[in-house]
């Protein structure tokens, strides 16, 4: 990434999600809602970006759970964050894409141990909301940066619209790939 990114969107191996290398040519953040119809949508097409780019592209997710028309979405983050801290962030989030519709804390438990969390541990920090705290830090960045909709992508730090479709996507990866 060029010395010309925000600062807030350089990825922080301590408390993002990542995948993919630190060297990679591209670094695309999305944030996005666990329960946002929209982003249910983009996951798939995100996954194949990814596998089409392979090592050239680093993926950060980081939550903006749109609280005020998704119930669920911010108690899904806090989740996801709980099987982030036993190295499950990933097949979490992709339980949760895949199972949208089922988003209710019985559901998150039962997601949990389908990921093979360690029920006790997920439980106890989802009843002491451990990673609320988290969650709403990177909702705070999300504010900072202006983030209005989910998903919201940045590619290089620059803001991508994908309004209009995640083809989008690919083709400002496929540009800025081919600027070097």
């Amino acid at each position: 990434m060029n010395a010309t990114v925000n600062p807030l969107l350089v990825p922080d191996p301590a408390t993002d999600h990542i995948l993919g290398p630190a060297d990679a040519r591209v670094t695309l953040v999305e944030y996005g809602d666990f329960e946002c119809p929209s982003c249910a949508q983009a996951f798939p097409a995100v996954k194949i970006v990814l596998d089409q780019f392979g090592r050239q592209v680093r993926f950060v997710f980081r939550h903006f759970p749109l609280r005020e028309v998704h119930p669920h979405a911010e108690l899904a983050a806090e989740a996801a964050e709980a099987a982030g801290a036993q190295g499950r962030f990933w097949p979490y989030h992709d339980l949760l894409f895949t199972h949208q519709h089922r988003l209710g804390e019985a559901h998150l438990r039962d997601h949990a141990q389908q990921a093979g969390l360690d029920m006790a541990r997920f439980e106890n920090e989802m009843r002491d909301h451990v990673y609320l705290q988290r969650v709403q830090e990177q909702m705070q960045v999300a504010d900072q940066l202006r983030v209005r909709a989910t998903p919201s992508f940045y590619l290089n730090g620059a803001f991508v619209d994908v309004s209009f479709g995640l083809t989008h996507l690919q083709q400002a990866i496929e540009s800025a790939l081919a600027r070097g």
